[in-house]
């Protein structure tokens, strides 16, 4: 186990650059196994989670290799095999090989997946799709078993009962090398999807309609590899830098970054006060004198991501008055508010809403990153207060965020990794 140190009291300048989005790269990974060619990604970030499929990667016989943010995956030797349980629990997103498995030899097992615990991710749309496509899915135990007849996967038309990006990329993949037509409805908007179907129609998929909420798949009986894939920019990460900016920065740029994708956002931290500068690739974020206090509401993309109500939560205890969060999306995804606690926050969750109080001092304070982006959120926080945090299983920080110390370190944040020592029994 790892933690995280950070000495607080430290103001922030310089610049940063943004890696590949997360969300796109542990989607287009099991989508590489769609390929009859080698594979090559650019601008891969260099998480936990890309480890993690590596290692499922390689229990099918497909090589891989990851260097200077480019990977490279060989899928035309694979086979079927079962997938390693640990690595499959140890990330939500191992999901995807259902749909990529089921679209490459018309079957797939798969372990329930793992990931962050921020409250009920059913994957009942997926099954849905894979159904209403030919599949016959059964679970028993944690296992997904997903088979089809001789005849494999057949277009179809899909109402999603709720919008899922997950379930949209999952359907996407199973419906990309399937007989007939697949019409996606009431289908998720997020960037991450158009980069999903940018490289799959790159390789002589037909999928129209990405980034809207209709998505008209024809499918075909091969894919190949023309050119390198180079992944978007992580918005999520952006959206973290620029709260780190606002609150403790003295002028930041934030650099590889697609405001189009941020614009959520970007309008909270000007509505907040925030001195932020747009430009065309980057953001420069000046320091912060007085915050207003803001109301925030997550909702499916283009609304306020998820991902970073936690994010942006140290910032607004700056704000001078009560800001309120109510995330639409993962309403239990509370888990940093007992944390920000011990450290001084004045913080409460109450009818599955968070209201943030402005607060004076903060103490750093040994805390637990429970998730992604409550990691984030006691990160930020860990440098706005005074004396040192320890940030326990950073390993959950370290799925999510790429090169995270170079790039604190190179802002002149004081933070470093540390392996846990074993409690005692």
């Amino acid at each position: 186990m790892k933690k995280m140190i950070i000495e607080g009291g430290h103001r922030l300048s310089g610049e940063v650059t943004i890696g590949g989005a997360k969300n796109s790269t542990v989607a287009l990974i099991p989508a590489a196994i769609l390929a009859d060619t080698p594979i090559k990604f650019d601008m891969v970030p260099d998480i936990l989670d890309v480890h993690n499929l590596m290692v499922i990667l390689k229990s099918m016989n497909v090589h891989s290799e990851f260097e200077d943010g480019v990977l490279s995956i060989e899928p035309t030797e694979i086979v079927e095999a079962p997938l390693p349980s640990k690595a499959i629990k140890s990330l939500r997103a191992s999901y995807y090989f259902m749909g990529a498995l089921l679209g490459r030899f018309k079957r797939a097992t798969v372990s329930f997946p793992g990931g962050d615990n921020i409250g009920p991710r059913p994957i009942d749309q997926h099954i849905k799709a894979f159904r209403a496509m030919g599949a016959e899915v059964t679970e028993i135990d944690g296992t997904v078993k997903i088979e089809t007849g001789s005849e494999g996967l057949h277009g179809a038309r899909i109402f999603l009962d709720l919008v899922s990006v997950g379930a949209t990329i999952n359907t996407i993949l199973a419906a990309v090398k399937a007989e007939g037509r697949t019409v996606i409805e009431n289908a998720a908007k997020e960037p991450e999807i158009i980069d999903i179907a940018t490289f799959l129609n790159n390789m002589g998929a037909n999928i129209r309609g990405a980034g809207t909420d209709v998505i008209r798949i024809e499918g075909v009986p091969t894919l190949k590899a023309k050119a390198t894939h180079t992944i978007i920019p992580d918005r999520i990460e952006a959206g973290t830098y620029l709260s780190m900016a606002a609150a403790v920065g003295d002028g930041i740029t934030i650099n590889n970054v697609i405001p189009e994708h941020l614009e959520a956002f970007t309008a909270k931290l000007v509505e907040m006060g925030v001195d932020i500068t747009i430009n065309e690739d980057s953001i420069y974020v000046g320091k912060s004198v007085e915050l207003n206090p803001i109301q925030v509401k997550t909702m499916p993309f283009p609304g306020f991501a998820t991902d970073l109500q936690q994010p942006i939560t140290p910032l607004l205890l700056r704000a001078k008055g009560s800001s309120m969060i109510v995330d639409t999306i993962y309403p239990k995804r509370v888990k940093h508010i007992s944390q920000l606690q011990k450290m001084g926050a004045n913080i409460r969750s109450e009818q599955n809403m968070i209201v943030v109080e402005h607060t004076d001092t903060l103490s750093g304070a040994v805390v637990d990153a429970g998730e992604i982006r409550a990691g984030a959120s006691l990160m930020i926080t860990a440098m706005m207060a005074e004396g040192i945090t320890e940030i326990e299983d950073a390993e959950n920080i370290l799925r999510g965020y790429d090169s995270i110390i170079r790039k604190l370190t190179a802002l002149h944040a004081v933070a470093k990794l540390e392996n846990s020592q074993p409690v005692e029994s």
